[in-house]
């Protein structure tokens, strides 16, 4: 559920009141396949338009960054801890921030280079297959997190985050993309 704020119910109300004139105009139409045939296209192009408007002002209203952020790993559990701080930047009250982290592993190594890093074959088997095999050892690594909720404009909150970290890995690259709504 997303936080609205008071340009997402201006939106809303005028897409509402956009829906009841078209039905208002479509009430000319003698031909009632034709009326009800107007009246769902009408709620057809006014809900879409509303979606489409608020996922619009989700994206100019509820602007965050990341202030910062640091890794540290635990060789003993295997584990790589984020710790950093969130700040909402934007006017407005965000309901929730979503961090998502993508460790990227770098097998590309001049003289360590073998045929299965670049190619992995696979066939209608694997298609059809669900199980995970036990020794796949896959170079990306993407996880989401929540790192805030009902976070005030100009507020800054700390977070840290928790998650596995492959042993094989080596090179690590790491990317961080935040999402508010």
């Amino acid at each position: 559920m997303i936080y609205m704020t008071i340009l997402h119910w201006l939106v809303l109300l005028f897409f509402i009141a956009l829906f009841i004139l078209l039905v208002i105009v479509s009430k000319k139409e003698t031909r009632p396949n034709v009326f009800w045939s107007m009246v769902f296209a009408s709620f057809l192009v006014t809900s879409t338009a509303a979606v489409f408007s608020m996922f619009i002002l989700d994206k100019y209203t509820k602007k965050a960054k990341l202030v910062s952020i640091k890794n540290f790993r635990l060789l003993r559990s295997e584990e790589i801890i984020f710790k950093g701080k969130i700040e909402n930047v934007g006017k407005f009250k965000i309901g929730q921030c979503k961090l998502t982290i993508k460790m990227i592993n770098n097998p590309l190594e001049a003289n360590r280079l073998s045929g299965s890093q670049v190619f992995k074959p696979s066939g209608l088997g694997d298609f059809f297959s669900v199980k995970e095999s036990k020794n796949r050892r896959p170079n990306t690594v993407e996880r989401e997190f929540v790192v805030a909720k009902n976070l005030e404009p100009k507020e800054v909150r700390p977070f840290t985050i928790q998650m596995e970290y492959p042993p094989y890995f080596r090179k690590t690259r790491l990317i961080y993309k935040l999402y508010c709504h």
